[in-house]
């Protein structure tokens, strides 16, 4: 299986007055922006998830819904207080197996938890490894299983790769 673990996109700056609640914070026009780009990327890399677990937060369901419109997925994003919260595998394997057979998963969250995620399935530690992990990035996992230490990294897409990648593009 392939997961990809997906921070959520660039947020609204925090604001007790307008988010009291910071679940409730909502992702800006600048991290769709990016993170429009990024899903569309995943797409060309022939990355399609057929199953999104996301954060029931504000800022990862958007992003969740966001990958889901620019990769013209027909599915709708399944919430995991899993991803919202410590890393806790048991949970995340049942909700991924709730999914029922799928090849490639993506997981929305947040960080440090999504860094913890990736380090716990790659190394056996949530602190083992060290990311910077930024908003709208994607680790590619593969795994058989959701246990410590049993993933390999395939690949990690950053915004400013694909930034740059674009740019690229344009000057040839």
């Amino acid at each position: 299986m392939l997961l990809l673990l997906v921070r959520h996109a660039r947020a609204a700056d925090r604001d007790p007055e307008r988010w009291p609640d910071d679940s409730l914070r909502p992702i800006t026009n600048l991290g769709r922006e990016f993170h429009s780009e990024i899903s569309r990327a995943l797409g060309r890399l022939d990355c399609t998830t057929e199953a999104v677990l996301t954060s029931p937060w504000v800022r990862a369901m958007q992003t969740a819904e966001l990958m889901i419109e620019e990769m013209e997925l027909d599915l709708e994003p399944v919430t995991s207080e899993a991803l919202a919260r410590d890393v806790d595998l048991d949970t995340l394997r049942k909700d991924i197996e709730a999914l029922g057979r799928v090849s490639v998963v993506a997981l929305v969250g947040h960080s440090p938890w999504m860094e913890e995620l990736a380090s716990l399935l790659l190394t056996g530690t949530s602190d083992g490894l060290m990311i910077d992990f930024p908003k709208s990035g994607v680790l590619g996992l593969d795994t058989d299983r959701i246990a410590p230490a049993s993933a390999s990294l395939r690949f990690f897409l950053r915004p400013k790769h694909v930034r740059d990648m674009r740019r690229r593009k344009k000057v040839k």
